[in-house]
Formats: structure tokens, sequence, C-alpha cells
């Protein structure tokens, strides 16, 4: 049975949008952030700043 903290914090991959494949792993609170989630993060492969979209 999963926990209440799992349920509401679930695991969420970000798949970087410069299409180098790279993800960051994270938790997200469903309640605030119902859509997806979409960060500006460092992709080392592309050595620059682009956008991360959730993925499921």
């Amino acid at each position: 049975m999963a926990s209440k903290r799992t349920e509401l914090r679930p695991l969420i991959k970000l798949r970087s949008t410069a299409d180098t494949g790279y993800t960051y792993v994270t938790r997200k609170n469903r309640r605030n952030d119902p859509e997806r989630l979409v960060l500006r993060k460092y992709d080392p492969i592309a050595r620059r700043h682009v956008e991360f979209r959730e993925t499921r």
C-alpha cells in the first residue's frame, strides 16, 4: 500500500527539450501543481540552460 507521502508527492521525470535525452528526477506536490511542470535547468550535454518538461 502506498504511503500518504508518495500519493501527494510523486516522483516525476523532467526531460530536456534540447533533444539530448538528459533527465532530472524530482518530486512535485500534486495539490499545488496539478498541471505538468516546466522548469528551466542546466543541460550538461547541450552545455546551456534549457526548458525541462515533465514526462509520465
